[in-house]
């Protein structure tokens, strides 16, 4: 449970956003000082944040008749939970949550390349998310960022008519501030995590060695080339990942934390399926052979404000059922919307037709069968291992989906070309007559 005190609610802050004057026996308070006083309240009442909140605001570089109208615009605003029904505690709860992952999505692009640090668009986790389906079990995540990936499951329990408790939380993540961040965003959605006692770098020591996850959802950073490389750690079952980029270190590293029955979504760069330097080549061809890869998605490009690069989606299972054997593959670079100029997002609709194929492949729902797949040119393919072998293990959705099919169309070739000719030799006509009457009416205004 998460516990604001009295002096640390916003109505508190807002109402005193001009500070405090002075009372018997005290000074007068400023607003730095009196948000100072509700980190520490809140820090206090909730020991999981212990150390993890700032304490910066009643500084002498602080101006404090800005940080007042800055409350004072922050009061203003209106966000979308503030009209949820629902009891008090579950819509303040929203409300909280909502605010901080507003100020999250904002700070991460503000930042660029940094912001991908710690933040992971929504609609990329939500392909994970609704993938994977964690409803319960143990949920891990060794480049937890800022722990959207938690965020998101207890989002889609909450949706399901679950329960955030029926997921245990595991994360580690490299960057003191990011890590902060986690443990705030996790304690505001009501989320008790386990993201070890401080940060960390995974691959220098595991805090969580002896942990067997149910799910792994993780966005870890592409293309590390200066990374704690061991050429005899345990976890390169399938081989030394090279000096120059960690990409495979990372899923190597997923795959040893993956319990029996396991699950696993990784967001990759493209490169990673079909790479062949440093070994990559011989590592992907070991994992195949494993039967672990249990789809590949192919992700729109842009996603991502952060990078330029075109991002994938590997998924593993360690029990692939009735489609063992066989890889899914899913080519989604053609759905997405753009959000501005710079950014693209997946629909709600894009990710439902994601997840549906996937699930209706695997049988998993509880109206769907294997039978109830088929392959769809242009977007999915069920390939065999004999047939990636034949490609050279190569992982890439559109080297096997093909090209989407074309409607058959009952007009011949000629009698196309003679009839667009005719109808654009009617748009010229119409032109001609439109060009009359424009300089008919300039002759008269003249």
């Amino acid at each position: 449970m998460f516990w604001v005190p009295a002096n640390a609610r916003w109505g508190f802050l807002a109402e005193n956003a001009k500070g405090i004057g002075p009372a018997m026996g005290e000074a007068e308070k400023s607003v730095g000082l009196l948000i100072d006083e509700a980190m520490d309240a809140v820090m206090q009442s909730n020991p999981q944040l212990s150390g993890t909140l700032p304490r910066i605001f009643n500084k002498d570089n602080v101006d404090q008749r800005r940080l007042g109208e800055l409350v004072d615009l922050f009061n203003s605003a209106r966000f979308a939970a503030q009209g949820q029904s629902g009891s008090d505690g579950r819509r303040a709860r929203d409300l909280l949550g909502e605010v901080y992952e507003y100020f999250l999505e904002k700070f991460a692009a503000a930042e660029g390349k940094r912001g991908g640090e710690y933040f992971t668009p929504p609609s990329v986790v939500r392909v994970l998310v609704e993938l994977l389906q964690p409803t319960s079990g143990r949920v891990y995540d060794p480049a937890c960022g800022s722990s959207g990936m938690f965020v998101q499951a207890e989002k889609f329990i909450d949706a399901h008519h679950g329960e955030g408790s029926d997921i245990s939380v595991y994360g580690q993540e490299l960057n003191e501030r990011t890590w902060r961040l986690s443990k705030m965003n996790l304690a505001i959605h009501g989320l008790s995590g386990n993201l070890g006692p401080r940060w960390g770098d995974t691959f220098a020591r595991d805090l969580h060695p002896d942990l067997q996850a149910d799910f792994v959802m993780s966005n870890p950073p592409f293309n590390i080339k200066d990374w704690a490389r061991n050429e005899a750690d345990p976890r390169w079952r399938f081989g030394v990942p090279p000096a120059n980029n960690a990409n495979y270190a990372w899923i190597q590293h997923i795959l040893s934390k993956l319990a029996p029955g396991g699950q696993a979504g990784v967001v990759m760069a493209n490169g990673s399926m079909s790479s062949n330097s440093g070994g990559e080549g011989r590592i992907r061809a070991e994992i195949v052979e494993a039967d672990l890869v249990s789809c590949m998605v192919a992700l729109p490009t842009q996603l991502f404000r952060s990078t330029t690069i075109p991002v994938c989606v590997w998924f593993f299972a360690k029990d692939k059922g009735v489609r063992a054997g066989e890889v899914l593959f899913i080519d989604a670079r053609n759905l997405g919307h753009m959000v501005d100029r710079a950014e693209r997002a997946l629909s709600d609709d894009d990710i439902a037709k994601i997840a549906g194929t996937f699930h209706a492949w695997r049988g998993v729902e509880s109206d769907a069968a294997p039978d109830d797949y088929a392959d769809a040119p242009g977007f999915c393919y069920s390939a065999t291992l004999a047939e990636i072998k034949a490609s050279d293990y190569a992982l890439t959705p559109g080297r096997y989906v093909g090209a989407a099919e074309v409607e058959d169309e009952d007009e011949s070739i000629e009698d196309k070309l003679a009839r667009l000719q005719v109808e654009l030799e009617a748009q010229f006509a119409d032109s001609a007559r439109l060009a009359d009457v424009v300089r008919e009416q300039l002759g008269r205004v003249s």
